[in-house]
């Protein structure tokens, strides 16, 4: 019987195996790659949110809240350039990046946050809303 698939598109296609390599390869590293990697602990009073923001200075980050919605944004650009005796570039580099991340803070005292950065880690403390617990007491029954 006659395959009525055009040859491009065969599975049986020898140049697939290199495709399919590095797709898999690569498969989820963008989404890894671009995301501000967080850890956020409860401490009791208040919550402490930790991202991870190696090679950004603390210029290049910026923290916004917007109603119940706390954004982390990063962006950083960096340009090297080598030059040798006659202005020809012996190399040059680029390097540009932003991040953003937005959590929800619904329970939190928005203008309490602090925030500080060193050694490439952005700590924020999110103090918490004051809920009374609920509530408990007996009801006799008549």
């Amino acid at each position: 019987m006659f395959d009525l698939t055009p040859f491009a598109y065969r599975q049986n296609n020898f140049m697939k195996v290199f495709d399919d390599f590095e797709k898999n390869f690569f498969k989820g590293f963008e989404s890894e790659a671009l995301n501000i990697r967080t850890d956020i602990l409860d401490k009791g009073d208040k919550f402490m949110l930790l991202a991870e923001l190696p090679g950004y200075t603390k210029e290049d980050i910026s923290i916004d809240v917007n109603e119940n919605r706390l954004t982390i944004n990063a962006s950083h650009n960096e340009e090297n350039e080598e030059k040798d005796a006659g202005g020809n570039f012996i190399r040059r580099e680029r390097r540009y990046g932003s991040f953003s991340r937005s959590f929800d803070i619904s329970n939190i005292k928005a203008d309490e946050i602090k925030a500080e950065y060193k050694n490439g880690i952005l700590e924020l403390a999110l103090p918490k809303i004051d809920i009374a617990p609920p509530k408990q007491y007996k009801i006799d029954i008549n």
